[in-house]
C-alpha cells in the first residue's frame, strides 16, 4: 500500500479543493464512487470500439474518483463499512469491464498468432489483478495486512492509463501491448509473493488466534 499512499499524498493537495466544494454541497461518498465506476465502464466500451486515448484519459479520471471518494468519506465523517465494501466491489467490476474492452479491441483485428497471445495476456493480467485484490482482502479476514508487491490497482491506472492517453495505438499498438504484457507478468508475481508473505507469517498458526 506504501505506493498507492504515496500517490495519494501527492494528489490530495490538488484534489483537496475539489474535496472540500464535495463536503459543502454534500455530495455523498458512494455517489462519486459510482460515478467513478461508471466512468471506467465507458473506458472499457471505448476500448473495445478502438478509441484508446479517450479511454486512458477516462481510466485516469476513474481513478481520481477512486481518490476523491475515500478522501470525501473522511473528511465529511460518512465513512461506513458498506462504503469501503461498495467500493471495493466496484473497483474489480470496473477491471473486469476494462479487460473485456481490451479483449474486444485486439479481438477486431486478423486473429494473427499475435492478436490472439495478447488476448491470453489479457485474461491473464485480469486474472492477476483480481487475484491482487482477493489475496489482500483473504488475508485481512485472518487478522494480516498483506501489501506487498508491484501492480497493484493504482499503479495499474497510471500505467495503463498515460500509456493509452499518450501513445493511443501508435506502433501498431506497441506500447498498450507491452503494458499489457507488464500486467500479465507482474500481477501474478505479485499474487504468488503475497501467498507466500501469509504462509511465512501464517503457517502454522491456528484459525482461532
Amino acid at each position: 500500500m506504501r505506493n498507492l499512499d504515496s500517490l495519494r499524498e501527492h494528489v490530495y493537495p490538488i484534489i483537496d479543493p475539489i474535496v472540500d466544494w464535495l463536503v459543502k454541497k454534500r455530495v455523498h461518498p458512494n455517489l462519486i464512487t459510482t460515478s467513478g465506476f461508471l466512468v471506467t465502464v465507458i473506458a472499457g466500451v471505448l476500448y473495445g470500439v478502438d478509441h484508446v486515448r479517450t479511454a486512458g484519459a477516462l481510466v485516469l479520471l476513474g481513478g481520481v474518483h477512486d481518490i476523491l471518494d475515500g478522501r470525501v468519506a473522511r473528511v465529511s465523517g460518512l465513512q461506513s463499512k458498506f462504503g469501503a465494501f461498495y467500493d471495493s466491489v466496484l473497483d474489480r467490476i470496473s477491471e473486469v469491464v476494462i479487460y473485456i474492452g481490451l479483449i474486444s479491441l485486439y479481438n477486431q483485428y486478423e486473429m494473427s498468432l499475435l492478436n490472439i497471445g495478447m488476448i491470453y495476456m489479457i485474461a491473464l493480467a485480469m486474472a492477476g489483478s483480481l487475484m491482487i485484490s482477493y489475496t489482500r482482502a483473504k488475508a485481512e479476514t485472518l487478522g494480516l495486512e498483506c501489501s506487498v508487491g508491484l501492480m497493484q490497482r493504482a499503479e495499474r491506472i497510471v500505467l495503463l492509463g498515460f500509456g493509452s492517453l499518450i501513445f493511443g495505438l501508435s506502433g501498431d499498438g506497441l506500447v498498450i501491448s507491452v503494458i499489457i504484457v507488464i500486467f500479465a507478468v507482474l500481477t501474478n508475481v505479485t499474487a504468488i509473493r503475497r501467498i507466500l508473505w501469509v504462509y511465512k507469517e501464517a503457517a502454522g498458526v491456528p484459525l482461532d488466534e
